[in-house]
């Protein structure tokens, strides 16, 4: 089975969601928190009543978090870069931006500024749809209000330019001199407790843990931490190709079995593992079904028969039932970087056994048990102090067991607005030990970029990882490191400087598992990998500075030719992907309606779970799709009727019609929640007898469109085209 990556979102929040209190504004786009985040609406609505901080909610759908926010603003599905860089222009024309902050700490400003000044107020009206004097009025709000925290989920980030909308939205911050400071940065809420663990932890195609990436560099260092010979590593590869390769994304894997876009591997993928993971939560999921009926084997882990298990029609299915959190424990780490212990409550119940037991069963079947597990005595302790061993590119290091465990059973000690401990066993660390903690006596880095403590005390500058000098396309040379007089608090050099490396010989701070690299630097005052500049420029990106691209599949077919798509990249994480040939102004002919996804607060991710809970059931038993009061009067359709959504890539869904004026007149909104029915047929019967959940219906993501990022091939769930008729 080939590598497969998690590209669902990306990114890590530079604050806390107990930050948001010190916020005098938050915007928050591609976001509905009261319904995908709950407990972090307390610390937003705080913002809101007590610091009288305006709440900006940017969203295509009047959302439950719309209903909360002072400013609502209805955008266009997939023209978020659009308006951000609009609000870039419109503070800067107004001189409105940070100067000094953007003087001493970032890079690119003025070849950035170029290009943003395209996006006037009357440009952004034209392709987005907010009124110019919308775009103007929430600049003005973000440029008096500060500092402000600029918030973003999915919404952001499932689209064909979602790397650029992040960086769109990271600029926007550095304009107002809103990071490195309190009540500001750029904060992604993940989807559950441990996705950013997830991620840290290498669900990644084209990494080793820690984002090391998968370089002979990498693959030696972890061989080190793992203590395994690297050739016997080389040796399991099918080749030394294979194991410098990025694998497939977990969006995409099913196009190594069915080969509709060509593929770069030797061979066509014949088994796949779900293991705690929805399949119905992937775009274009009929065709994944095609997929799953080919493989020779597939395996589900899971605590609940999954959509996989009934959406496999043939005899290859194999159900392992693994235990709740609430079985097992070990270390998780939140949207906060937040390290935090998970303690077990009672022993695996019935059949199910725990992860640990059955990843234990699986190396002794792959005949690698011995290798897999010298370092791993004492389960998960161990496995938590191995990851910290090795993971010092994001300063795991201090992270260790005791420390973690001490901080859950002692969380009444810690501030609800510092996160910071006073008094008590725990005193001045902050809680979970938030990434960066790099020593065994460090507290943890609350926030991440700033320069106001010392690095030994939480405070951080900038990282150093694209050289010292770069020039950009004008011919203009820039210093890339932090201006003279910009530093942490005890730092011996006053300014910028680079990375440490060659403390020890032959190693840097990301390499020395000794990681005496990484106390010397804390001992001079300053951080490991360097005092930089923020780039506004990314030369490693398709786009140097975010643009505007038309959705692949637009509403807007007379932008395409002034805003177009990429070309089509040949490999693309193993898979020809289309960018250009996809992009068919004729489309929206045929298929006029915009289609978006998202949560609902009653159920999670697949809904394996909830829907296999009778309570949660109860409250929300029906699949449906939004649509607005205009359109269903249009094509005749009442509340509560059936209807068939149908995608361009002939995938449908039969739903039940929800009138409703939070979508506008050419939007579809379905949650990705439920499965068990499949294009009109009901799949029931394929769940083990009296394992199917208490409710049922059609997955979105039959409907959601072709599409994927050009830099993570993450899926485009959030701007696609559909047709609707009543059934």
């Amino acid at each position: 089975m080939a590598g497969v990556a998690n590209t669902w979102g990306y990114g890590a929040m530079t604050n806390s969601m107990n930050d948001i209190r010190h916020s005098k504004l938050v915007f928050m786009l591609g976001s509905n928190a009261a319904e995908a985040h709950p407990v972090a609406m307390q610390h937003i609505l705080y913002a809101k009543e007590v610091n009288n901080a305006p709440l900006i909610v940017v969203d295509p759908r009047f959302t439950k978090l719309a209903a909360k926010a002072t400013d609502y603003v209805r955008i266009r599905p997939g023209t978020d870069t659009a308006f951000v860089m609009g609000l870039v222009n419109e503070i800067v024309t107004n001189g409105w931006h940070d100067k000094d902050f953007i003087r001493k700490r970032v890079a690119g400003f003025p070849e950035m500024c170029e290009i943003a000044k395209h996006y006037t107020p009357e440009v952004v009206e034209d392709i987005t749809g907010i009124p110019a004097s919308e775009v103007k009025r929430i600049a003005k709000l973000l440029a008096t209000h500060r500092p402000g925290t600029v918030v973003w989920c999915m919404g952001a980030t499932q689209h064909s330019i979602g790397s650029s909308n992040t960086r769109a939205l990271c600029i926007l911050q550095l304009v107002l001199g809103n990071m490195g400071v309190s009540g500001g940065g750029t904060n992604i809420f993940r989807g559950h407790d441990n996705v950013q663990g997830a991620t840290d932890m290498c669900v990644l195609s084209h990494s080793l843990p820690a984002y090391y990436g998968i370089k002979d560099g990498s693959w030696k260092h972890w061989c080190r931490v793992w203590d395994v010979d690297y050739e016997w590593m080389k040796s399991r590869f099918h080749s030394k190709e294979y194991m410098n390769k990025k694998g497939f994304t977990l969006a995409r894997w099913y196009q190594g079995v069915i080969q509709e876009d060509k593929i770069s591997q030797y061979t066509p993928i014949k088994a796949v593992v779900f293991w705690g993971c929805a399949s119905n939560s992937q775009s274009q999921y009929h065709k994944l079904k095609k997929a799953l009926d080919k493989l020779d084997l597939v395996v589900i882990i899971d605590p609940f028969p999954t959509m996989t298990a009934a959406a496999c029609e043939k005899d290859n299915v194999y159900l392992l039932p693994s235990s709740s959190q609430y079985e097992t424990e070990g270390s998780v780490t939140s949207s906060s970087r937040q390290i935090q212990w998970r303690f077990k409550v009672v022993d695996p119940v019935h059949d199910s056994r725990d992860d640990y037991w059955i990843m234990g069963q699986m190396v002794k079947r792959f005949g690698f048990h011995d290798k897999f597990y010298k370092n791993i005595k004492k389960v998960p302790d161990d496995i938590t102090r191995e990851l910290c061993k090795g993971s010092l590119t994001i300063g795991y290091n201090g992270a260790l067991p005791e420390r973690i465990k001490k901080h859950t059973l002692h969380w009444e000690t810690f501030d609800v607005d510092s996160l910071q401990a006073k008094g008590g066993p725990c005193d001045g660390e902050y809680y979970g030990l938030p990434w960066p903690c790099w020593t065994e006596t460090h507290p943890g880095t609350p926030i991440l970029y700033d320069i106001s403590k010392p690095v030994a005390k939480g405070g951080l500058p900038f990282r150093a990882r694209f050289g010292t000098e770069h020039t950009y396309w004008n011919g203009r040379k820039e210093n890339l490191l932090a201006a003279p007089g910009v530093y942490n608090p005890g730092s011996q050099v006053k300014g910028g400087y680079p990375e440490f490396k060659d403390i020890v010989p032959g190693t840097n701070w990301k390499t020395d598992l000794s990681q005496k690299t990484i106390k010397v630097a804390i001992s001079r005052g300053m951080a490991p990998f360097g005092n930089a500049r923020a780039r506004c420029v990314c030369w490693n990106f398709p786009d140097q500075v975010p643009v505007h691209r038309e959705p692949l599949h637009s509403p807007r077919p007379d932008l395409i030719a002034k805003y177009p798509t990429y070309p089509d990249k040949k490999e693309q994480y193993r898979v020809y992907t289309r960018f250009k040939s996809e992009q068919k102004p004729e489309l929206v002919k045929n298929f006029p309606y915009v289609l978006i996804t998202g949560r609902m607060v009653e159920h999670m991710g697949g809904g394996a779970e909830t829907r296999s809970n009778k309570y949660l059931a109860e409250l929300a038993p029906k699949m449906y799709a939004e649509i607005s009061t205009r359109l269903a009067n249009n094509l005749g359709i009442r509340d509560g009727d059936m209807m068939w959504i149908e995608s361009p890539e002939q995938g449908k869904v039969k739903v039940m019609a929800r009138v409703t004026d939070r979508v506008d007149d050419k939007t579809i909104f379905m949650p990705f929640h439920f499965g068990g029915m499949f294009m009109g047929q009901d799949l029931s019967g394929n769940y083990p007898k009296g394992h199917e959940p208490y409710c049922i219906g059609e997955p979105a993501n039959i409907c959601t469109n072709y599409g994927y990022d050009i830099v993570t091939q993450i899926q485009g769930t959030k701007e696609g085209l559909c047709q609707v008729k009543k059934a």
